[in-house]
């Protein structure tokens, strides 16, 4: 791009002051940045977006003098927001400002305005000044209209910078798939051949989530290809790349334990003159780190035997805190899993729990009782290649079993309700069932000798409620 008297009409007050001809673009993309995020009521984790922002801030944005910052949504974690979390807000986005750094964002889910109302938090920020708030003017009937940006009103759907044309969009939801047609259209009509043009888009992308929200098909997201050269992702709070093309950073901090696997951080992008992209993705930046520790409480004689395993597994695997460094203490979660020999009431958590944090030094610990009474246990040990009719025996076995009429006669009572339901699915009548049923414990019954085993034989109503079982089994199946 070369500065002539036409171009220099075009440019925007930050293309003007950081016009550098044959210069490559280098920009920092971030999303998800959550300011103001509050997990297991502690206020520490309010404070652990804002350092991780900050950071980025200082020893990234600053440092590598960037031509601008995009946040791709979610710079909130709620669109109404606390005194405290403006002022995290501030304190970052002053520090860019007061570098000549211009921030561009568009609104996530978590921080659009209502739709009832013309105000939120993200367009109060960008008409203070302090970033470039992209949305489309319109979109009526799959028409979306984008227009350029109006300082005067702090108002558009696209700026330039430097030598980059940057779209902003909505958060669409489950509907980007139908956007897309549209969206398509406007860029075409608003991109710059001789930009570098990127999208700035917040959304699921198909996947990348094991949930049944639907999300944007890929297929969908390359009827871009040929209109933007880079697509600034966000929403997911994991990273991903698609085809060196479109980028997604994930969140800047885990939002949940559920999320501490998943790899995270922001990108740092060169482009150079003939538009190749650089990414270089980061995550030196301070973190909190979590883990998770599980505990097997099966074969456990007494609550203090669970006790004493918990703390001997925490002190074997727990990362422990030193409270004379840098780093953030952690925040554990055991859980514990497998079978309990006695009730779960006799269990003591809270103790477990203090002795783990103390033995840690974590800022907080997360107990999680996922075991099961042994008196409760429903096919316990199967393995996971197990055959279906295999376990649908042992599981009605075990059913059966809890019933002490039953219990020694389990695994036969079993065979007898599978042998009902196979008669019912061939359609044998209701009357040659109930004859199976009463042949089958007819020899017990003969057996009864003795007052004890004659009350121990099968009731009526125990013949009932096996015709039941075979009656519901038969239901589900069909």
């Amino acid at each position: 791009m070369s500065l002539t008297i036409e171009t220099f009409k075009k440019l925007t007050w930050y293309e003007f002051v950081s016009f550098r001809p044959n210069q490559m673009i280098k920009f920092l993309h971030l999303s998800d940045v959550h300011l103001g995020c509050r997990r297991y009521n502690l206020e520490e984790r309010t404070k652990d977006f804002f350092r991780s922002w900050h950071d980025v801030i200082v020893r990234h944005a600053l440092p590598n003098r960037v031509d601008f910052v995009l946040i791709a949504g979610d710079f909130f974690d709620r669109r109404n927001i606390d005194p405290q979390t403006m002022n995290h807000a501030l304190a970052g986005l002053q520090l860019l400002k007061d570098a000549g750094l211009p921030v561009v964002a568009i609104e996530g889910n978590h921080d659009r305005r209502d739709a009832v109302s013309d105000y939120s938090w993200m367009r109060s920020f960008s008409q203070a000044g302090f970033l470039f708030l992209l949305e489309p003017s319109s979109y009526n009937a799959g028409q979306i209209e984008l227009t350029p940006w109006d300082e005067e009103e702090r108002a558009g759907s696209f700026i330039d910078i430097k030598g980059a044309r940057i779209f902003g969009t909505h958060w669409y939801g489950t509907t980007a798939n139908a956007v897309m047609s549209g969206l398509s259209d406007a860029l075409r009509e608003a991109r710059d051949e001789g930009l570098f043009n990127i999208l700035m888009l917040h959304t699921d992308v198909e996947g990348q989530l094991n949930r049944p929200i639907p999300a944007l098909s890929v297929e969908k997201l390359k009827e871009l290809r040929t209109l933007v050269d880079y697509v600034a992702l966000g929403h997911t709070h994991k990273r991903f790349e698609l085809e060196g093309w479109a980028f997604n950073p994930g969140s800047l901090e885990a939002c949940s334990i559920d999320e501490y696997r998943e790899e995270r951080g922001l990108y740092l992008v060169e482009v150079g003159d003939d538009r190749q992209i650089k990414t270089t993705f980061i995550n030196d930046y301070v973190q909190r780190p979590f883990q998770r520790i599980t505990h097997d409480v099966s074969g456990a004689v007494d609550p203090e035997a669970v006790h004493a395993g918990v703390m001997e597994k925490v002190r074997r695997e727990a990362r422990a805190h030193d409270p004379d460094g840098d780093a953030p203490a952690p925040i554990i979660e055991i859980s514990l899993r497998g079978h309990l020999g006695f009730k779960n009431s006799l269990l003591n958590l809270r103790r477990m729990r203090e002795e783990a944090q103390a033995e840690t030094g974590a800022l907080h610990v997360m107990l999680k009782n996922q075991s099961v009474p042994v008196e409760y246990a429903i096919a316990a040990g199967l393995d996971a290649d197990t055959s279906r009719a295999e376990r649908e025996r042992r599981i009605i076995a075990d059913l059966i079993a809890r019933d002490t009429r039953f219990r020694d006669r389990a695994s036969e009572m079993a065979e007898l309700v599978l042998e009902a339901k196979r008669r019912a699915l061939g359609d044998e009548p209701p009357a040659s069932i109930l004859e199976l049923i009463e042949q089958k414990l007819a020899p017990a019954a003969s057996d009864a000798q003795t007052p004890t085993e004659a009350d121990a034989a099968p009731s009526p109503g125990a013949l009932h409620a096996l015709e039941r079982s075979a009656t519901t089994a038969v239901t589900s199946d069909k």
